[in-house]
Order: structure tokens, then sequence, then C-alpha cells
């Protein structure tokens, strides 16, 4: 079974076509090439794909990429680039020459070159197969994903042993005779993630009122007493592959109403997890989490549970499927998180996260990290 085939069949197309760099999740996916510049993909119904790039990149391109290769040369830009002054419409003349008179592009296809290449063919817009293909993961995925967990849970540790080891002064947390800053937990985990080739950008460290706003990526020195929110999701710069986890802690003693929040969301998230399997719609498994926090008098609009109880993750750390109002049925080899947070302006906010692939049993839980919130 080809799906990528079957939607060039029914559009009537002649091939699918990408242009992009491989920080594309989808060209990531189909061509396993990496390379910061942009280059052509195209795939023609029931064929292998054929990806098109310079000379100088073809060595390494063919240890890579499945996908058959060819120069820009062989596809003839050069010739056309002595005709054509505009690149765009050279690259279209060039795509088209390999593809045919009707070809399928995804969402994100460039415009500008869309717009050159109606010029010569007819475009249509495919409706999200790639993403599609991608949210059910292999097992070789979902042994990658595992390992990347592995990493970002070694990260947490050191960024939840500092807080630990911290001192309290005056509401502030300090380490070495220093305030603990959100930017020195960042950097300890980021150092961490490096020496095992992974990387991490836009980290959450929050602390205080700041937990009340869910991505509030958190700065200066931390607080005792106070919720600290750590969000993680760093990705392999190997294999592309995201792990994703948010843990909750207080050095010293949290609030009353923090406590009680707390309680609720563990509960929440076993209640989420228990519902995860196959074919059951993702709605239904957030749903169930909305009706628990209200049946705890907590709300789910504009404070409370705010957002999605979870997203898929692989090649980019949000993918399908979704695990919210707008999603659809779970299916086999999906790998998700359920995170529910609570989040309340004046009182704080507070999160957990765990990441694991659908099953037809279940939930196969990456996350082993502990929930512990008074450190």
């Amino acid at each position: 079974m080809d799906p990528l085939s079957d939607a060039i069949r029914k559009s009537g197309a002649d091939a699918f076509v990408m242009y992009a760099s491989s920080r594309d999740a989808d060209m990531r996916y189909l061509t396993r090439f990496t390379t910061s510049d942009p280059f052509v993909y195209f795939k023609k119904p029931g064929e292998n794909g054929v990806i098109i790039i310079s000379q100088m990149e073809t060595g390494r391109a063919s240890r890579e990429s499945p996908a058959a290769i060819m120069t820009r040369a062989e596809a003839g830009l050069p010739e056309l680039l002595k005709k054509e002054k505009d690149p765009l419409q050279a690259t279209a003349k060039m795509i088209a020459g390999q593809t045919g008179g009707h070809i399928l592009v995804p969402p994100q296809f460039p415009v500008g070159l869309a717009q050159a290449l109606g010029e010569v063919c007819t475009v249509s817009v495919d409706k999200g197969t790639v993403p599609s293909l991608r949210a059910k993961k292999t097992k070789p995925e979902i042994a990658l994903m595992k390992e990347v967990q592995k990493i970002t849970e070694t990260a947490m540790g050191k960024a939840v042993a500092l807080i630990r080891e911290s001192k309290p002064k005056k509401g502030i947390l300090y380490s070495n005779d220093k305030p603990l800053t959100a930017e020195q937990v960042k950097y300890t985990m980021h150092c961490h993630l490096l020496e095992h080739g992974c990387t991490a950008v836009d980290t959450i460290v929050s602390c205080g009122e700041d937990t009340a706003i869910p991505h509030m990526t958190g700065t200066g020195p931390l607080k005792a007493d106070e919720p600290i929110v750590i969000d993680l999701f760093p990705v392999n710069e190997k294999t592309g592959y995201y792990a994703d986890m948010t843990r909750t802690v207080v050095k010293g003693e949290p609030s009353r109403g923090i406590r009680e929040m707390y309680d609720a969301l563990r509960e929440a998230k076993q209640l989420g997890i228990s519902r995860v399997k196959s074919g059951v719609p993702g709605p239904d498994v957030h749903q169930a989490v909305v009706d628990f926090f209200a049946e705890r008098g907590y709300e789910s609009d504009t404070r409370g549970f705010i957002h999605n109880l979870g997203h898929g993750v692989g090649l980019q750390v949000h993918e399908l499927p979704t695990v919210g109002p707008a999603g659809k049925k779970l299916a086999a080899g999906n790998v998700i998180t359920i995170e529910p947070g609570l989040y309340y302006p004046g009182t704080g906010g507070v999160r957990l996260e765990d990441i694991g692939a659908v099953t037809a049993k279940g939930f196969d839980k990456f996350t082993q990290f502990s929930e512990e919130l008074v450190l």
C-alpha cells in the first residue's frame, strides 16, 4: 500500500512535488536527507521518489536517502538558467520537465514557485497525506524516540537536582551563593543534551506568577515556595526525532491552592493515559479530562485547563494526531503526549507531560521520570 501514490492518482496528477530543506519534516521523512538548502523531491505513482540536488551533494545523498538521485545538471537546470532570467521560472520548468503537466504539492509549498509552476503546468494542493503518514510510527522510529526521551529525562534530572540542592534566602533560591536563575537551569540541561547529540530551543523554566502562562519560557531568579514548570522538548540532531516532557516542582512549601491543583493534575494525567488506545477518538480522551476537572471545580475556558490534552510528536514536536476537540481516532503507532495543565493568574500554574505510543491495548509510556512536587 502506497498512500502517497493513491493521493497522486486521486488528484489526477502526474507526480507529487516538494521544494524545501530538510528542516521541513515532510521532506526529511520522505528523503531522509539532511541539508539546510532547499531541493526538489518528486514522486510518480508506483515509483520511488527522486531528489534533484547539486553535484556536490550527490555522494552524501546517496548514503543517506533511499530516493533516487538526480543532479540539477541532469535535470537541465543550467541550460534553463541561460534562457530564463528568473530562477523561479527556470526551476519551475525543470520540475515540469521531469514530472509532467499536472503536479500535486503539499500545503506548505512555496507560493512564488507554485505561481511559476502554474504558468507551465497544473498545480493541485494535497490535503495532508504526508503528515498523516508520519503520524504512524514504525518500530524503528519508536525506538529512536525512546532513546531521545531517555536523554531528555537525564537532562531533566540535572535541572531538578539543581533546584533540590539550592538554598532559599529571602524567598529566592541560591546555588553556590548566587541566585539560581531560569537561564542557569536551561544552560545545564542544554549542555547535557549537546553532549548526547541533542539540541533544544524555547525550553521552559518558568516560576511563580509566570507559570500561569503555559508557554512563558521564564527568566531570572527562581523563587522558593513557588511552582517551577520545566518543559523540555529536544531533538536528536542525527535522526531528527523529538521527545517532550514537563514536570512541575516546588522548592519549599507550596500554597494550598498549588497542592490541590497538582493532586488533581496527577489524577487527570492518569485518567487520560487510561483512556488511550487505538480506535479511541482523541476528542473523547480530552473531554474525559475536561469533565474530571469540572467535577473538581476547575474550569476549561479562559483559565484552568486551557489547551489540548496532548499532541503527536515525531519529526516535529507538535504534529498529528491531536488529542483535543479537533482530533480524530487514535491509531496504533501514534506517538503522543498526555499533558494536562491548570493555570490561574494570581495562584500560578502546574503541568505534567508524559510521552508514549498508542497501541491496540493502551499507552506504551516512554516517560519514567518522577512526579515529585515538593523537593
